[in-house]
Parts: C-alpha cells; sequence; structure tokens
C-alpha cells in the first residue's frame, strides 16, 4: 500500500513538473521529411529536460512564415523564435526592436557562446558590423552540382569527371543531348536569382551590389548588371537555343528537380539540402555531386558560394522572461556537435559548427557517402571577399521576382542580358529606397 502511495505521488509531481514547463513557441517553414525532422529536434531537447518545452508551429512557406511573424509582433502575438531564410535577413535587421539577437540572449541567460566554433561563412553572413551574430544559424545550405552519372557514361563522358567550367558543361551538354542520352544538358532551381546570378557573382567575386553588397548599410545600390554577368545571361539564352539548358521556371522552380529525376536532364543544379531528396528520387541511375562550375573566362580561382536556408530569429515582447532562458538553452542544445552532425547528415544542409563536421569525419560519414562533403569544401574555399560573403538586401523576396522575371524576358528572346539586367537593377534600386524610407524612423 505504501508503495502504491509514494508511486502516485512520484507520478503527481512529474505531472506537475511537466505542466510548469515554460512553452517556447518556435513558427518554422519546413513541411515533409524536414518538418518531421524538426519536430524530433523539438521533442529531444524537450526530453532532456523539464524546465522548458519548445513547441514547433509550421506557418507556411518562408515568405508565409516571415510575413506571419511581423504581422504577430504589431499585433502582440508573436512566437519567441521564427525561422527566416537568409532573404529575409535585411529586413529582419530593420525592424527596430522587434529582435532580440542571438549574442545578446545568450549572454543574458549565461549560456555558453563561441562564435569561433561555427563555421565562418555561415555565421559571417549573419552578424552586424562589429562581428555579433544576430540570429541562430540552423539550416545553411549551398548549391552544389548534381549530375547523371549513367547518361554521362552513355554520352561517352567519364562518368567520375564532372565539368568544372561552364563552358565545359556547355560541350559536355551539347555532347549528351546530340548522342540522344538525354534531351537536356542541364537544369538550374533559382536559375536568375540564389544558384544562378547571385552565386554566379559570389564565385567569380563579381560585385552583387555597393558597400559590401548590401552588408554595410542600406544606402547601397546594385550592380549585378556588370558586363561578366550579362554575358552569362546571354550564355543561358544560347544553351537553352541549343536545347543544352531547360528553363525549369522561377523561383525555386518546381520543375527543375523533376527533370534531373526523369532523366530528361543529365545534370540539376540546387541546394546541397536536396541530398537526401535526390538520393531518394533518382531511381535506376548513379547520382554523382560536384561544385559549381565557374566562368574560368572571368577568373581562374573560383571564390567560395554563399550560403541558403534559414536561421532561428528571436523576437522580443515575451511577458514571461523564462522564455528566453528557454530559447537560450535550447540553442545551446542546437549547437552540441551531435545534434548538428544528425542534422546535417539527414537532411544535406551545412553543419553548422566546426566540431559536427569533425565528428561526421571521426564517424567516416564523408568516407562512406562520396560527395557529401561537397558543399562544406566549396563554402569555406578561400577567404571570402566582399563579394562572396552573401547578398543582404531589403525586400529580397520582392527584388528576386522582378530578376525573375527580367530573365524570362532574356530566354524568350525579347531583351538581350545586359538590357534585362540594368532594367533589373534600376527596378530593384527603387525597391532598396523604398525600404529604406518605410524603415528610415
Amino acid at each position: 500500500m505504501k508503495k502504491l502511495v509514494l508511486t502516485a505521488a512520484a507520478v503527481a509531481l512529474s505531472a506537475t513538473t511537466s505542466l510548469a514547463a515554460t512553452e517556447v513557441t518556435w513558427w518554422h517553414a519546413m513541411g515533409g521529411e524536414l518538418g518531421k525532422k524538426l519536430e524530433e529536434v523539438a521533442q529531444k531537447f524537450n526530453e532532456s529536460q523539464s524546465e522548458y518545452k519548445v513547441v514547433p508551429v509550421f506557418k507556411g512557406t518562408y515568405p508565409e512564415t516571415l510575413t506571419a511573424a511581423i504581422a504577430a509582433f504589431r499585433a502582440g502575438q508573436q512566437p519567441a523564435i521564427v525561422q527566416v531564410f537568409e532573404v529575409g535577413t535585411g529586413t529582419m535587421m530593420a525592424a527596430k526592436g522587434a529582435v532580440y539577437p542571438v549574442y545578446q540572449v545568450m549572454k543574458d541567460a549565461g549560456e555558453p557562446w563561441d562564435t569561433k566554433g561555427f563555421l565562418a561563412p555561415v555565421t559571417g553572413y549573419y552578424s552586424d558590423a562589429s562581428g555579433n551574430i544576430l540570429s541562430m544559424p540552423f539550416n545553411s545550405s549551398t548549391p552544389i552540382m548534381y549530375y547523371n552519372k549513367d547518361v554521362f557514361k552513355k554520352a561517352g563522358l567519364d562518368p567520375e569527371v564532372a565539368p568544372k567550367t561552364w563552358a565545359e558543361l556547355a560541350t559536355m551538354g551539347k555532347k549528351i543531348v546530340d548522342s540522344g542520352a538525354a534531351t537536356c544538358g542541364f537544369t538550374l532551381s533559382y536559375a536568375a536569382t540564389w544558384v544562378g546570378l547571385e552565386n554566379y557573382s559570389a564565385i567569380q567575386d563579381l560585385p552583387f551590389g555597393t558597400l559590401q553588397n548590401g552588408f554595410g548599410g542600406t544606402k547601397t545600390e546594385f550592380t549585378f548588371n556588370g558586363p561578366n554577368q550579362a554575358k552569362f545571361w546571354d550564355g543561358l539564352k544560347k544553351a537553352q537555343d541549343d536545347k543544352v539548358f531547360k528553363y525549369g521556371g522561377p523561383g525555386g522552380a518546381a520543375e527543375s528537380a523533376p527533370m534531373f529525376y526523369s532523366q530528361q536532364c543529365a545534370v540539376y543544379m540546387g541546394s546541397s539540402a536536396s541530398r537526401a531528396g535526390v538520393i531518394n528520387n533518382a531511381k535506376g541511375f548513379q547520382v554523382g555531386f560536384a561544385p559549381m562550375p565557374y566562368d574560368d573566362t572571368v577568373t581562374k580561382e573560383p571564390k567560395n558560394s554563399i550560403i541558403g536556408g534559414a536561421t532561428l530569429w528571436t523576437l522580443n515582447g515575451q511577458k514571461d522572461k523564462n522564455v528566453y532562458k528557454g530559447v537560450a538553452k535550447f540553442f545551446t542544445y542546437l549547437s552540441k556537435p551531435e545534434v548538428q552532425a544528425d542534422w546535417h547528415q539527414f537532411t544535406g544542409y551545412l553543419p553548422i559548427t566546426n566540431a559536427a563536421y569533425e565528428l561526421g569525419q571521426s564517424q567516416g560519414y564523408y568516407a562512406k557517402n562520396p560527395g557529401s562533403d561537397i558543399a562544406i569544401k566549396q563554402i569555406m574555399r578561400g577567404t571570402p571577399s566582399d563579394n562572396s560573403k552573401g547578398v543582404r538586401f531589403g525586400n529580397l523576396t520582392q527584388i528576386r521576382d522582378l530578376v525573375d522575371q527580367q530573365f524570362e524576358a532574356v530566354l524568350s528572346g525579347k531583351k538581350t542580358g545586359q538590357q534585362a539586367l540594368d532594367e533589373a537593377a534600376k527596378q530593384g534600386n527603387a525597391i532598396l529606397r523604398e525600404f529604406e524610407a518605410a524603415n528610415s524612423n
């Protein structure tokens, strides 16, 4: 009887402890398998301690999640954490009073915060002019090349040798199409923006905008309409006319990856975070992995590629200040090598810490999974310059949409690459001035 009473008391105490856990709401933009993995990360944190409970809430696409968070903050109903894609960084930095910078969150909570432990290209993008990291790195990616080894072999190409330059890609692509091994040489997601123009500019060390691509302040102007970028767009138009390149659509180009899966296109360039999806969907053929091509007419030493993905921003305004202690504890948990390594290896996103990368090496993960470290080596290549550390502008989502429109005008033969990029820069600069005016107070 006594044992029964003690057991009941223990259950009651456990229930009380569970009820007392401080809830930390986390709005995110990950659906499908990635969303399930994200929820697993939160669940394991919750199981690791009893003081805090992270509650993940799916809010739709990245733009939808950012819009919802801004509206919620204005209404005083914001979450503690919101996942924001890299395109929204400039907007978040300009949201005065809304953001509780992660370096301050960790300091105020007394949690360890060693910025040197993170991958430099990742933290550099999300830091202010003083080097303070503003948001917690979580799911960072960079574009890489995926290619069909079987198609290469059918076309008489060495399946172990991927094209290194854009010129080699065009030549190989034409050989593939002419041989009948595939009907398309290559396709890209974000062809006009992130994978295409933005990373082309970075890898060739070409400026995308003034003031260090927007890192130096808001009074910046676009300079992506240089002669080399124009030549790049004209080259894609020619490749399309030669049936070597096939456009999958604007933005994330939902049609691009399926064209690779169906073996219609021999090469697909997209996010490193697509690795798991590519492997799972590439039925009946072997996939090769390689760095993004570079333009050897512009450079012989390609710079690092730039990041995509998202970080976790902490929002001000929580009435219960214990919530922020929970945020800090959760961020410490996310930084653990075993947590980061597991997330990176499952998703294809970059390991955000050096320790997570080293753990993967000691586990033999990269040796067992050839090509899985391509993205890491590519983004860590050389020393980032002002042109290769990324692009950070306000209202970049809107600007990317108009860049897509101008790129489509090139592909349809209505404009040359130079004409289209000049117009994109002009319209983009007008949007930047509107952003400045709206955030000047």
